[in-house]
């Protein structure tokens, strides 16, 4: 038996598609409503109307993208994801880290990896040679069962990035990477926190962000872009990791991929746990 749907679809798809119709001919105020709608039939937010209100400043900037609403997107286009992501959008931050990884240290060289968010594997293809045993995470099962499929990963595992990072019971890393997760988290605190605990000492911890002008910001730490991702200034982020004990050893100012035939900026940092 099919289990019942804890939301109307046909009435949620039906409001989304009408915001997306408004959105897309500049009525914010309309799609707005429908947005709202949305939440309304399906609060768990399947579709990621929160972040869709941020982005077009009529709604509060929440404190991240709804799971259900990462979960669903990647699942989605877990099948062509390298294909969009790589080949149409020029993302290449795991080889930027890679290459950066071996300007700070030409014999770098980690036992135990874990990458977070780690989708369908471009991280540890990129960190393959420099890694022993690489652990992957990501909510999306979709993306997990690719990454299975290609085999650089020694442990897999489908879970949102801190609760894993709380819960886990295994040894200590010695580098944790996280890359294209930032822009789809708002608040960090509870992220970044979760990061000595799981860090053996003096081990590494490079992730990547997305940013945007500071006027864009308008005194906020972060806020979502144009693209419905998070974007975060470098100086919430620097402190936060200097609050936790996490020594910055270089940003580098980065293009993270990009949209619409646009460059997206953003920022690529690599810490050490002191």
């Amino acid at each position: 038996m099919s289990e019942t749907p804890i939301f109307d679809e046909d009435a949620l798809e039906q409001a989304y598609n009408e915001a997306l119709k408004l959105e897309k001919s500049g009525d914010f105020d309309g799609a707005a409503k429908a947005y709202q709608k949305a939440l309304e039939i399906d609060p768990a937010d399947h579709g990621g109307a929160a972040v869709r209100l941020a982005s077009m400043g009529r709604g509060a900037v929440p404190v991240s993208a709804p799971p259900a609403y990462i979960a669903t997107l990647f699942d989605q286009h877990a099948e062509m994801f390298d294909t969009i992501l790589v080949d149409e959008l020029g993302y290449d931050v795991p080889l930027q880290l890679a290459d950066q990884l071996e300007e700070i240290d030409p014999d770098a060289h980690y036992a135990r990896m874990l990458d977070l968010g780690c989708g369908t594997g471009l991280g540890a293809d990129a960190l393959f040679e420099m890694t022993e045993h690489r652990t992957g995470v990501d909510i999306a099962e979709n993306m997990i069962a690719i990454a299975d499929e290609k085999g650089d990963y020694n442990a897999l595992y489908v879970g949102e990035v801190v609760n894993f990072l709380d819960q886990t019971t295994a040894p200590a890393w010695d580098i944790i990477i996280a890359t294209d997760v930032l822009p789809y988290m708002g608040e960090l605190e509870s992220f970044f926190s979760k990061i000595p605990l799981n860090l053996n000492r003096n081990g590494i911890f490079a992730f990547s962000s997305e940013t945007l002008a500071d006027k864009d910001f308008a005194g906020r730490d972060y806020t979502v872009g144009p693209h419905q991702r998070f974007a975060h200034k470098r100086d919430y982020v620097e402190k936060l990791l200097l609050s936790h004990g996490i020594k910055m050893l270089r940003v580098t100012d980065i293009t993270v991929r990009s949209e619409q035939g646009k460059p997206v900026p953003g920022h690529l940092y690599i810490a050490r746990k002191v």
